[in-house]
């Protein structure tokens, strides 16, 4: 066995020279925890005061005049009223013709007795429904809570992501500070549809999976690092080394595989999400057995850790989505509860009647999403999204009080231009990142993103929407805040080169707030004239 080149724990790679070490040495918990985790990130108040400054300054611009407009927009005529109808039966039941405006003017209780078909979960319904059940379904505040509490706890949870993946409270504080300001997150977090729910189900699957490297890294140390002990004495056997050990049962795992369960509930739009994060955990784990010595390594990566991460996300997933159908299975008279009742089969009577009947539905609904391809005026195709060209409009009035004839409120679903373009931009960095030196954190970046906008390619037909890009929305803010970081320059570069890289992203940062500034009005269903409207409408396709 030949002698390993490892660091002192606590100095980074850029630091000093590698020392040419017996093995013993190299396997004992010190040196293995420099090769798998890297230095220890310094503590400090920093890294929970900034996370939650953002958080808070996130909260402020979703929760103030979260009643404007005070009517349903958009999709809301649908999300909302199946989330009261879910409060009072479990699952939703039709509505009559004009059931808008009695919800409008804070009378909900107009529901018929039979049941409506629709064809997205009930996850993000039923997480609607929470905020009305706390402050009322006659007001728009209580069917927008939800979406505003998660858009903010969004904000806090990216803030951590960051900060964990890059090892600095600043850009941390970064990630949380583009999220905060960026009006297409803000927008859906002050609008009651199911794709910020989606969104944050999804960043607290991959928070939790990032938390898991890092356990799954120190059971290796600690399982790896027991025959030298602390100070040294003897290396693993080659027996040891040849798979390296069982890593037990995972939990924070089994909260990613929930979460992920979560998504799904929410919309199916998290299918390709569950794949691509299944694989990166299994990739993670592979690469530690590597660094650490193992020799066979992706055998052991893919037997002794795929299997049980396998099972302990893509069948508790199931489960948990099962679970969530719960409203659905109690009910006697939800859409297709009975079917299978009505539809008796020698083949598959087998399967219990419940299931069969969610299995009719699921078909049936499955088969409308593939044929959903009618004309809409804000439909946008997935190659306009990172380039924000087809903005879609959520609200749109010509009410009085701007003081002249011709007032606009508007609400619009427009990210920030500065971060939307930046951030398409430092996708292509992160690529060329990701093959020159196989960072770890451009690969699971661009995971994150791949997952959640290349599948809308496979649908050239259907129409889809600007807003559905909110689901990949924290991954694309992790790129842009990665390539920051590049510009702010690493532990080891000197103080001239750090303090020209802090002015250079402070000028980023501060552009990009006041530009959202700038579009904040149209974001929030401020009362404006239309010429300052039209000044904020910089490209043809975005009226």
């Amino acid at each position: 066995m030949s002698h390993t080149a490892v660091r002192p724990r606590g100095e980074s790679p850029r630091q000093g020279a590698a020392w040419i070490i017996p093995p013993a040495l190299a396997y004992t918990r010190d040196a293995l925890a420099l090769r798998l985790l890297g230095p220890v990130a310094p503590g400090g108040a920093l890294r929970w005061f900034l996370p939650l400054a953002m958080a808070l300054l996130g909260g402020i611009l979703r929760f103030v005049r979260l009643d404007e407009p005070g009517s349903l927009v958009f999709d809301e005529t649908y999300y909302v009223k199946d989330a009261y109808s879910m409060l009072q039966s479990g699952y939703e039941r039709a509505w009559p013709e004009n059931a808008n405006d009695s919800f409008n003017a804070g009378d909900p209780d107009v529901l018929l007795d039979s049941p409506n078909y629709v064809v997205h979960p009930p996850v993000g319904k039923w997480m609607i429904a929470f905020g009305m059940l706390l402050f009322g379904s006659d007001n728009a505040f209580g069917w927008r809570f939800s979406a505003a509490l998660i858009g903010t706890v969004s904000v806090l949870l990216l803030a951590f992501v960051a900060q964990r993946m890059f090892g600095s409270a600043l850009l941390g504080a970064a990630a949380g500070l583009l999220l905060a300001v960026d009006g297409h997150h803000i927008v859906e977090s002050r609008t009651s549809l199911l794709d910020i729910f989606l969104s944050f189900w999804l960043l607290a699957a991959f928070s939790a999976l990032l938390l898991d490297r890092d356990d799954g890294r120190r059971r290796l140390c600690r399982r790896l690092s027991a025959p030298a002990g602390r100070d040294g004495g003897s290396a693993p056997s080659r027996a040891q080394l040849a798979y390296g050990p069982f890593l037990g049962v995972r939990p924070w795992r089994l909260v990613a595989g929930v979460c992920l369960g979560l998504a799904l509930g929410t919309k199916w739009s998290a299918i390709p999400f569950i794949a691509a994060f299944g694989l990166l955990t299994v990739a993670w784990d592979m690469s530690a057995r590597r660094i650490a010595g193992v020799h066979h390594w992706f055998l052991a990566g893919a037997v002794k850790d795929g299997l049980l991460a396998f099972v302990s996300l893509v069948p508790l997933a199931l489960l948990t989505y099962l679970a969530t159908w719960t409203g659905w299975f109690r009910s006697t008279d939800a859409y297709d509860r009975t079917w299978a009742a009505r539809n008796p089969s020698d083949e598959w009577g087998w399967v219990p009647a419940g299931l069969r009947s969610l299995a009719e539905y699921h078909r049936s609904a499955y088969t409308f999403h593939q044929g959903l391809g009618s004309d809409h005026p804000y439909e946008a195709s997935a190659w306009s999204w990172l380039v924000v060209g087809r903005p879609t409009s959520f609200f749109y009035e010509t009410p009085a009080g701007c003081g002249t004839d011709s007032c606009s409120q508007a609400v619009t679903v427009l990210g920030n231009p500065l971060i939307w373009w930046s951030a398409a931009l430092s996708l292509v960095v992160l690529l060329f990142l990701w093959l020159g030196r196989r960072d770890w954190r451009a690969a699971a970046i661009l995971t994150g993103v791949a997952a959640g906008y290349l599948p809308w390619f496979l649908y050239p037909e259907r129409t889809t929407f600007y807003f559905y890009a909110v689901a990949f929305e924290p991954f694309l803010v992790l790129s842009l805040v990665y390539c920051l970081g590049l510009v702010l320059g690493g532990p080891g570069a000197d103080r001239a080169r750090r303090r020209r890289g802090l002015v250079l992203v402070g000028v980023f940062l501060a552009a990009a707030v006041a530009l959202s500034a700038f579009f904040m009005p149209i974001w929030t269903a401020e009362i404006i004239t239309y010429g300052q409207w039209r000044m904020r409408m910089w490209l043809p396709s975005w009226v």
